[in-house]
Order: C-alpha cells, then structure tokens, then sequence
C-alpha cells in the first residue's frame, strides 16, 4: 500500500514538473533594458551639446520692433470692461460683522433654529405662545415678533402645531436674503 501511495505520489510530482516546463517567458531582458537606457543616454547628451553649440552661436536678442508692439496690442482694442453686477476682486470675501451686531441679543438668538425644539403652544383667546426648548433642556415663551437663532430670525407666525421664523441672510458681497423657517412640534420620540 505504501508502494502504491509513493507511486501516485512521484508520479504526481512528475506531472507538475513537467507541468513547469515549456516555452521561454517572452518579453524584454535586462540586457535589452540596459542597451535602451544607454541609447537613450546618447540621444539627451547629443541634444544638449547641439542646444549649447547653438547658444552661443545665436546673436543676442533683438528689442521688439515698433510693428510688432503695434499688432500686439490691436489684438484687444476693442474690448471693453463691465463691472456691473460683479464682486469687486479687492474687497474681501469676509464682511465686517461687529458693527452689526446687536448688544444684549435674547438667549434664543445664541443657537441655529436648528437646534431649538417647539414643544408645546398655547392659546389664550386669539393670541397664540410657543414654548421652545434650547440645547440645555431650558424652556422659553416665544410669540409673533420674538427673536430667535443667530441669523436674526423673527416670530412671524404660530399656528397649529407649527412656528414659522424668518431669518435673514448676508452673503459674500453683502446682499440680503431671506428665509422662512418652520418649526414643528415633534409628535413621537425618535430612536426608540
């Protein structure tokens, strides 16, 4: 049995072998490499000595004749510039703020409306309140004209289960525009 098993055995490692054998992987050699890269070499050596040779036989450079600067600038005669309705490329990006702001802003305004939840509204005859809880967990009353989030955002509406801000806003080159915002009242808790 162990005679049959060796058998099979180098049997199989004979077939592997002669498995291995057979054609020349093609391809490029080292050798083949090696004469390229020198050839190469000798091309960029002879094309710096033709550059020098050909530095120093040039004569130096003429200035630029007036016909040549007269053509030259014909190319753009006709254009002209329009700045209306572009940025200014020398004033900056960022827009001076702190002459802006306000002192004394409520603790509504020092959070993104983001932030802010509305739990609750309540009703007293036709005035409506919103009860509104920051990060912290502490509770404000808020109603129609209240201050709220940091871009100057204004009560402008509560209704039904919904308390609609508008914020303001500056961009790059000063121009206002603005946003209504609603915020809802949560009816389940997420997550669980």
């Amino acid at each position: 049995m162990k005679t049959k098993a060796v058998g099979i055995a180098l049997l199989l490692a004979l077939w592997a072998l002669a498995g291995c054998g057979g054609d020349e992987v093609g391809g490029p050699t080292t050798a083949d490499y090696e004469a390229e890269r020198a050839r190469v070499a000798a091309q960029v050596k002879k094309s710096e000595t033709r550059e020098k040779q050909a530095a120093k036989a040039a004569p130096e450079a003429a200035p630029p004749q007036e016909s040549q600067i007269g053509s030259f600038a014909s190319v753009g005669e006709n254009y002209t510039y329009s700045a209306e309705g572009r940025r200014d490329p020398f004033q900056p990006f960022r827009i001076d703020t702190t002459a802006d702001e306000r002192k004394g802003g409520g603790p509504l305004e020092q959070f993104e409306l983001e932030q802010l939840e509305v739990v609750a509204l309540v009703w007293r005859g036709d005035t409506a309140r919103a009860l509104v809880t920051d990060p912290s967990g502490t509770t404000y009353t808020v109603r129609v004209g209240s201050r709220m989030g940091k871009n100057e955002g204004r009560v402008i509406h509560i209704g039904d289960n919904l308390v609609l801000v508008k914020e303001t806003y500056v961009d790059y080159a000063g121009n206002e525009s603005t946003k209504d915002v609603e915020l809802r009242i949560r009816t389940s808790q997420q997550g669980g």
